[in-house]
C-alpha cells in the first residue's frame, strides 16, 4: 500500500500541478515544486541509508512515512507558492527515505529465493497508479479540489504504515551499526543542487545558462563522488556496476518516457488520452516480466539484466518508427511495450544482485546509491531531451531530428548496458576483494 500510494502521488502531481501553481500565483515558480522534492530526495535517500544501517528500518521507516505525510498535508493546506514548494521538499525528503528503506527491509525480512518476486510485486504496485493516476488527478482538480490529490492520500498513507509498523518492528536491531557519517547528507545535498542546477539550465535560452549548467555538473559529480561505490562510473565488476546498471536503465527509459506523448502529439496530432496510452503499454510490459521473472528465482540474474537491456535497447531504437510521419506513431505502442518489458526484468534484477552483493551493516548506504543513480540518471537524461526540444523550439532544429536525436542516445545507452551487465554478477574469489567492490570513497 505504502509504494501503491506513493506511486499514485508521483503519477498524478504532475496532472495538478498547473492547476496549483495558477491558483497560488506563481506560474514564474512552475519547475521549483519539481526540482525542490528531487533535491531532497536525494538527501532523504542518503539520510535514510544511514538511518537504516544505524537504527534499522524499525525506527527509520515511522520517519519517512511521518516526513512524506507532513509534505502532503503542506503543499495540501499551502497559501502561497513558497509553502507549497516548501512542502513538496519534505514530501520530496520522506519519499527518498521510504524508497532505500525498501531494499532494507527486503535485504533483513526476505531470503533470497523470495527477493525475485518481491521486487516484482513492487514493480506491480506501480501499475494501478500508472494507469488511473493522471485520471483521478485530473477528476479530482476538475469538479472538487488540487488539493485533494495531496491530503486525500493522508489517510490511506496512514492506513498503509499502519498495516506494515508490526511487522517492521519485529525485525531486529542491527547488530553492528555502521557509525554515523553527517558529512554524506551534506554530499548528497551538494548532488541535489547540482541536479536542481542543470534542469534549471536547460530551461534557459542564454550565456547565464551555460554558466549554471557548468556549475551544476560540478557540483553534481563532486556530491556524487562519496555517495556512490568506488568505480561506478567505470562499472567495475561487482557492486559499482550494479549501481552503474541502475543508473543506465532508469536514464534510457525515463528520458524517452517523458518525451514519447510530446512526440504523438506535436509531430503526430495525437489527443493526450491517445498519447498516453504507449505509456501505460509500457507499464503492463513492466509489470509483467517483473511477475514472470519472479517465478524463476534461480535464473542468473546477471543474465536476466542483459536480457533485459536487450529489449530496452530494441524497444528504444524502434521507437525511432514512431517519428516517421508515414506511420503515424502507432509503432510506439508495441515497440514501448518492448521496452516495459526489458525494464520489468532488468529492474528486479538489479535489486536482487544489490541485495546478494550488499552486507548487512552497509545495505542501506548501498541502498542509496542504487536509488541516487537512478534519480540522477533519469533528470539528466529527461534535462538533455529537454535540452534537444528547446533547441528545436527556437528553429535550431527540427523537432523530429530532437527527438532522434535523443533516441540515439538513450539506444546507446541501453546497449552499454548490455556490455556491462555481465560484469553486475558478484566478483570471482581471487579476482577481486568483495571489500574493495564495496568500499565508498572518504567523504
Amino acid at each position: 500500500m505504502l509504494v501503491t500510494f506513493i506511486a499514485f502521488e508521483a503519477m498524478a502531481v504532475g496532472t495538478a500541478m498547473p492547476t496549483a501553481v495558477a491558483e497560488l500565483h506563481g506560474l514564474a515558480w512552475y519547475a521549483w515544486p519539481f526540482s525542490a522534492f528531487l533535491v531532497a530526495s536525494v538527501v532523504g535517500m542518503v539520510v535514510g541509508g544511514d538511518l537504516g544501517d544505524r537504527r534499522g528500518p524499525r525506527v527509520a521507516l515511522p520517519w519517512g512515512v511521518g516526513a512524506f505525510s507532513a509534505g502532503l498535508l503542506t503543499a495540501g493546506l499551502a497559501g502561497n507558492m513558497a509553502v507549497f514548494v516548501a512542502g513538496r521538499a519534505v514530501q520530496g525528503f520522506g519519499a527518498g527515505v521510504i524508497a532505500v528503506l525498501l531494499y532494507v527491509i527486503a535485504g533483513q525480512a526476505y531470503e533470497p529465493a523470495l527477493r525475485p518476486r518481491l521486487f516484482g510485486a513492487i514493480s506491480a504496485a506501480w501499475v494501478l497508479p500508472a494507469l488511473v493516476g493522471p485520471l483521478v488527478a485530473g477528476l479530482l482538480t476538475t469538479h472538487a479540489s488540487w488539493r485533494l490529490v495531496f491530503l486525500g492520500l493522508l489517510p490511506l498513507i496512514v492506513l498503509g504504515l499502519a498495516l506494515v509498523l508490526p511487522a517492521v518492528r519485529a525485525l531486529p536491531a542491527p547488530e553492528t551499526p555502521a557509525a554515523p557519517g553527517p558529512a554524506r547528507r551534506w554530499w548528497a545535498l551538494l548532488a541535489g543542487v547540482g541536479i536542481g542546477l542543470l534542469q534549471y539550465a536547460g530551461q534557459l535560452r542564454d550565456a547565464l545558462a551555460l554558466l549554471l549548467a557548468a556549475a551544476g555538473l560540478a557540483a553534481l559529480l563532486a556530491g556524487l563522488r562519496p555517495l556512490l561505490p568506488t568505480g561506478t562510473g567505470r562499472a567495475r565488476r561487482g557492486l559499482p556496476a550494479v549501481v552503474a546498471s541502475r543508473g543506465l536503465l532508469a536514464g534510457a527509459f525515463f528520458g524517452l518516457d517523458a518525451l514519447l506523448p510530446l512526440t504523438l502529439t506535436q509531430v503526430h496530432g495525437f489527443s493526450a488520452t491517445a498519447a498516453g496510452i504507449p505509456l501505460t503499454a509500457g507499464a503492463v510490459g513492466w509489470a509483467a516480466a517483473s511477475q514472470l521473472q519472479g517465478r524463476f528465482p534461480d535464473a542468473p540474474r546477471a543474465r536476466l539484466l542483459r536480457l533485459g537491456f536487450t529489449l530496452l535497447a530494441l524497444g528504444l531504437g524502434a521507437t525511432a518508427l514512431a517519428v516517421v510521419p508515414a506511420l503515424g506513431g502507432w509503432p510506439a505502442y508495441g515497440t514501448w511495450a518492448v521496452a516495459g518489458l526489458g525494464m520489468g526484468l532488468g529492474m528486479p534484477s538489479v535489486g536482487v544482485l544489490l541485495l546478494d552483493q550488499s552486507p548487512e551493516h552497509r545495505r542501506g548506504a548501498d541502498s542509496a546509491a542504487l536509488q541516487i543513480a537512478d534519480v540522477t540518471a533519469s533528470a539528466l537524461c529527461v534535462g538533455l531531451a529537454g535540452v534537444l526540444v528547446a533547441a528545436a523550439a527556437v528553429g535550431a532544429l527540427a523537432l523530429p531530428v530532437a527527438i532522434l536525436c535523443s533516441i540515439g542516445v538513450f539506444t546507446l545507452l541501453a546497449l552499454a548496458g548490455v556490455g556491462i551487465a555481465g560484469r553486475a554478477a558478484a566478483p570471482v574469489p581471487g579476482q577481486e576483494s568483495p571489500a574493495d567492490a564495496t568500499t565508498l570513497a572518504a567523504s
